[in-house]
């Protein structure tokens, strides 16, 4: 067996294997009691990849990228695919290297490399341009004490976005309120029921962002062309602006926004349509930025009990389920909910979206029915006690804030592998999940 080098190379090339030695034939590969893997961590930043700012060599046979194992005619100025063996020519840009001029894909001790690409997307003429967004769903159904914590945090939050983030904001209670952010002469809202599901065609009908919906918005249509932009982005500048245009209407409003005014009876818990609101949320964004790197944050603090998504019935004396209670298939509202995050789940993945869970709460929240839409999607769950704890400030400020100590999140990304002919992938079923791609 061939051993693969265990230094700080697994810190550069950010892969991780089972076994530090390669089998070399079928026999030794069925000799190992645990099979090989291999753990890959994709844009892992080490202070030894090196940058480029130019486009890689790709073989045209495979695609695949040319590096440090090509072998290299520097007469003829030819490369060696290494996985296909494929002869490609060099381009002419490349026309002045030798072995004692190498470009730095060549180097051997570049076996990771990131390139800085342009923008394929860049248009010149002024048209939209979205770079990421984010959504942020608000619950309203709690004590004054936790209401206000979470605002300021929020309001911190959109302080450490970059300026050209779009934000989006939808809160919740026993209704859903999407509010339009580009109306800022007062607080517009559009209201959707909470006790049933709604589709996202349904989302792009009531907030008129559909072709029908357009022609009766007065002026949907104004701000849009005097920033050169398509028609199927008027929902964009109505519900999404970047962070330093909305930032002080964000602020404001707020200031103004209230806990769930609907009364409570002696005895029962509050009217929480979590799942309406992560839906409409997701209506949205699919509407106005289908394909672009966006992020649903929701800032919950209790369970679901109305519509779609729900746990728990209303009643106090209904406890919420346990672990005992799943195991033993008791928890009545389980399967359904779950039936509904996982295809809350599918659609967001068919959009390149993701879904992030802030929870703070004493009860459950119900992570267990909803963890299906955050896995998939690549997103983030953090739980606390009280969006005061230090647990969900630090999390919360550190998901948006630059510098090292950032998580350094990547939007709609997708992850490309290529296998040489002498080395197959193993498995009936294997999926990959990269900041809201799926690939299967």
């Amino acid at each position: 067996m061939s051993e693969i080098p265990n230094t700080d190379q697994e810190g550069i090339d950010s892969v991780r294997m089972t076994w530090n030695n390669w089998p070399r034939t079928k026999v030794e590969a069925s000799k190992c009691v645990i099979p090989l893997a291999a753990s890959i961590s994709p844009i892992r930043p080490h202070s030894e990849i090196p940058t480029l700012q130019y486009p890689p060599l790709r073989c045209k046979t495979c695609t695949s990228i040319m590096n440090c194992f090509s072998r290299v005619d520097f007469t003829a100025k030819i490369w060696i695919c290494p996985f296909c063996y494929q002869r490609n020519h060099f381009p002419p840009h490349y026309s002045m290297i030798s072995e004692t001029n190498l470009p730095a894909e060549l180097y051997s001790q570049y076996t990771t490399i990131e390139y800085t690409l342009g923008d394929k997307n860049h248009n010149p003429a002024g048209e939209f341009d979205v770079k990421s967004a984010f959504v942020f769903v608000l619950d309203t159904c709690m004590i004054e004490e936790e209401f206000e914590y979470v605002k300021s945090e929020f309001k911190r939050a959109i302080g450490l976005l970059p300026e050209n983030a779009m934000v989006g904001f939808v809160s919740f209670g026993t209704q859903v309120q999407v509010h339009e952010l580009g109306f800022s002469d007062m607080s517009k809202v559009y209201v959707f029921r909470g006790t049933k599901e709604i589709s996202k065609d349904q989302v792009m009908e009531q907030l008129g962002i559909g072709v029908a919906g357009r022609r009766n918005v007065p002026g949907a249509g104004g701000y849009q062309q005097q920033k050169g932009m398509h028609m199927q982005n008027s929902g964009v500048t109505r519900f999404l602006l970047p962070a330093s245009d909305c930032e002080f209407t964000l602020n404001s409003l707020l200031d103004e926004l209230q806990t769930d005014q609907w009364p409570v009876a002696p005895g029962t818990r509050a009217s929480r349509c979590t799942g309406v609101a992560l839906s409409v949320a997701a209506g949205l964004l699919g509407a106005c930025l289908p394909g672009t790197g966006a992020r649903i944050v929701a800032l919950v603090g209790g369970p679901c009990t109305e519509g779609p998504g729900t746990i728990i019935s209303k009643d106090l004396s209904d406890p919420v389920r346990s672990h005992k209670d799943l195991d033993k298939d008791a928890a009545p509202y389980f399967k359904k909910a779950v039936k509904f995050y996982d295809s809350l789940a599918k659609q967001l993945v068919s959009q390149g979206h993701v879904l992030d869970l802030f929870a703070s709460a004493l009860d459950q929240v119900g992570v267990a029915e909803m963890k299906v839409a955050v896995e998939r999607t690549g997103g983030l769950v953090v739980l606390s006690e009280s969006f005061g704890h230090s647990v969900f400030k630090d999390s919360f400020k550190r998901v948006f804030e630059n510098g090292e100590h950032s998580l350094g999140l990547c939007f709609n990304g997708t992850l490309e592998i290529n296998c040489s002919k002498d080395i197959k992938i193993q498995g009936d079923y294997w999926t990959l999940h990269l900041y809201g791609e799926e690939r299967t």
